[in-house]
């Protein structure tokens, strides 16, 4: 069977550098065809990008699996915009123009995204254009209506959070249309990458969205490893798996009880709140770093684990599966608590399909994809799991998600302590390389989702350009979308049943 990605590659122009999956450089009418693939719902939109004179889109063809990178080069004049029939894209090609200052033809919302007009310069990594402050107000979009008014939330909020702002149409208590306006913790990741050894380009990685630090680390290890060619020894391998587990339990836990705070269960708040700082506390121990920043690197991991630490990790899973049943008994069993997350936010599964929503967004409306499994880096391809998937789509089902990925992650840490081989934990390489660049490309899952890795060294081993995905490029619009025709009291529940990273999405 043919897969609809594999149509589109076999016309284009093989970049024989880019490993493990293709990047192909497509003539403009590939590129629209790429786009009917997106409109049609036989392709999913995995990232789109540029490195300032080409635009790069990540593909995936879900059912058979295949993955690629389409590159339109010379893009400068303007680009055939892939926003214009396919939605999903609207906001990556706005952020492309604000930093690049590429022109996406025919998309018709030409506002800025990440430029926020505080720069004091435009498009810094294309055709940098110095200017002032500019002060113009943001033009959101209106809801007409007898009665419709307008609430504006953010972007300082008032818990300890980053800003992001809200604006909503309301016609009574109802909600008829949310907006949001981010990219106000814009970091210049991609910026600071260029020309940055392997190592701060590594930490920089990690630093994309703190509570996502492993899984941000392990797509960036992975990308340079790809591009390099490089054999992880397998002791490292399992440790990353090890860690990626021990932060996916974290924030789940932390999840399910500010989920139920936000319905007026603060008693759950506060036992998940203790479990997650048992998890906190022993990778702290353990790993020396209680986010276990910087403990995973291009080659393997910075830490080994001890046969004391492999033991307090064991006496963790017993301390986390003795009072977790009760606390879901709790959770289903309350009416006040079902009362309000049953029907709530509501993410259709054709919308999730189309907008290749991850993590326990995507499975709580259907979708099932997990690179995890999809994939099967290791050392889950050794491993065995079970991705849950529901139907519902509303914030009880997005919870359940959580609630069944905990289940998964224990059962996934008690087999990498069963089979934790012996051996060393990283490799010593060279970057350099006599040819011109190496270009890597990785897919990880994090708690929220996949996140996309792709990396471009030079030939002093170099970064030459980075760009990173986070999971909520595509979840943030879905909250505008589950929110409509709910109360305005019941936004703080479905915004955090959604949980997406304000940070690792305005990079």
């Amino acid at each position: 069977m043919v897969s609809a990605l594999a149509e589109l590659l076999a016309d284009g122009l093989r970049v024989e550098a880019q490993h493990p999956w293709p990047r192909v450089i497509v003539t403009p009418e590939a590129w629209k065809g790429a786009a009917e693939g997106l409109a049609n719902g036989r392709l999913t939109l995995l990232g789109l990008w540029s490195d300032s004179v080409a635009v790069h889109m990540a593909l995936l063809n879900e059912k058979p699996f295949d993955l690629a990178v389409l590159t339109l080069e010379n893009a400068a004049g303007g680009y055939p915009s892939i926003g214009a029939v396919h939605g999903p894209a609207i906001r990556l090609e706005r952020a492309i123009h604000d930093i690049y200052g590429l022109e996406p033809v025919g998309l018709a919302d030409k506002r800025a995204w990440l430029d926020h007009g505080r720069w004091g310069v435009r498009h810094p990594l294309g055709t940098r254009v110095d200017v002032q402050p500019d002060s113009t107000q943001y033009e959101f979009l209106r809801a007409e209506g007898e009665g419709v008014h307008q609430i504006a939330v953010g972007p300082v909020h008032a818990g300890i959070i980053e800003p992001g702002h809200f604006r909503f149409s309301v016609n009574g208590e109802t909600l008829v249309r949310l907006e949001q306006r981010l990219g106000y913790v814009h970091k210049g990741v991609e910026s600071l990458m260029i020309s940055a050894p392997i190592g701060k380009a590594a930490q920089l990685a990690g630093r994309v969205s703190g509570d996502s630090t492993v899984a941000y680390a392990l797509a960036f290890a992975q990308a340079v490893e790809a591009a390099i060619g490089i054999k992880v020894p397998p002791r490292a391998l399992y440790l990353r798996g090890l860690m990626a587990e021990l932060e996916r339990l974290a924030n789940h836990f932390g999840d399910f009880g500010a989920v139920c705070n936000d319905a007026a269960f603060s008693m759950m708040l506060a036992q998940c709140g203790i479990l997650r700082e048992q998890i906190l506390r022993i990778s702290g121990a353990v790993f020396g770093h209680r986010l276990m920043m910087d403990c995973i690197r291009p080659g393997g991991v910075s830490v080994d684990v001890d046969s004391d630490g492999l033991v307090r990790v064991r006496d963790l899973l017993v301390e986390l599966r003795r009072p977790f049943p009760r606390l879901v008994d709790l959770y289903d069993n309350t009416a006040s608590l079902q009362d309000r997350t049953v029907t709530a936010g509501i993410v259709k599964p054709e919308l999730a399909r189309r907008f290749g929503a991850g993590g326990f967004v995507g499975r709580a409306s259907g979708r099932s994809f997990d690179a995890r499994q999809s994939i099967g880096y290791p050392p889950y391809r050794e491993l065995k799991f079970e991705v849950p998937v529901l139907e519902e789509g509303d914030v009880n089902a997005r919870v359940w998600i959580r609630i069944r990925e905990v289940e998964q992650s224990l059962t996934l840490i008690e087999q990498v302590l069963a089979r934790l081989p012996e051996g060393p934990t990283s490799i010593v390489f060279d970057a350099r390389a006599t040819t011109n660049t190496r270009e890597g490309l990785s897919l990880v899952e994090g708690f929220r989702g996949d996140i996309l890795v792709w990396v471009r060294l030079d030939a002093a081993g170099r970064i030459a350009r980075c760009h990173l995905r986070d999971p909520s490029w595509f979840q943030w619009p879905l909250l505008e979308a589950a929110i409509e025709g709910n109360i305005v009291a019941d936004f703080p529940l479905c915004n955090k049943s959604f949980n997406c990273s304000y940070s690792g999405h305005d990079l």
